[in-house]
């Protein structure tokens, strides 16, 4: 055995600890301090609303094809007179997302022709319970905001989904009040 072997090679295992060991320690205290993410970070996903607060889903059940970890399932119904959850001819029933399946990879969203279906910034998603995984569409809807009217409800907006998909309002004034009232419900929340 020679000296490098006996003295040298069992200290130099230790190289990274001593280099380490003088250095600030970077840690992150995660759950007390959390650090924003990016911009463009896919995290929960989220159904919209129209400004009167009618669901943007139509029930078309692209996402669930463009899913290709087979995570999402949708349900499509139609719109009735006396009940309307969205302004086309259908909405979405049923609306889940199993997130023990999804990859978080946004194909989804960019499979949705009306961008009903967007993701947030929230990445928090762990759960002990494997049921409380599966969001159903109630957990996924967009908080109704001041001025929105919870569904089932006759279109405000304008008396042609057309004009929904396009953003010209044959109710100008709706729009402009519901504008007024989001901006004194964020300035009050503040």
């Amino acid at each position: 055995m020679t000296l490098k072997e006996s003295l040298w090679d069992p200290v130099a295992g230790f190289g990274v600890t001593f280099r380490t060991m003088f250095r600030k320690v970077v840690t992150e205290q995660y759950p007390f301090e959390k650090q924003p993410t990016a911009p463009r970070f896919h995290g929960r996903h989220q159904l919209n609303r129209w400004p009167d607060g009618l669901e943007k889903c139509i029930g078309c059940e692209l996402c669930a094809w463009a899913c290709p970890a087979d995570a999402i399932y949708v349900e499509g119904a139609s719109n009735s007179p006396d009940e309307r959850f969205s302004p086309g001819e259908r909405y979405g029933r049923v609306y889940q997302i199993n997130y023990l399946r999804c990859i978080l990879c946004g194909l989804c969203i960019e499979a949705c022709p009306t961008r009903a279906l967007t993701m947030t910034n929230e990445y928090e998603l762990a759960d002990d319970n494997r049921a409380d995984l599966i969001y159903e569409k109630s957990d996924l809807l967009a908080p109704l905001l001041p001025g929105m009217e919870q569904p089932p409800h006759a279109m405000r907006l304008s008396d042609d989904e057309g004009d929904y998909y396009r953003g010209t309002y044959a109710n100008p004034q709706f729009a402009a009040d519901f504008a007024a009232r989001r901006a004194e419900g964020a300035g009050a929340s503040e």
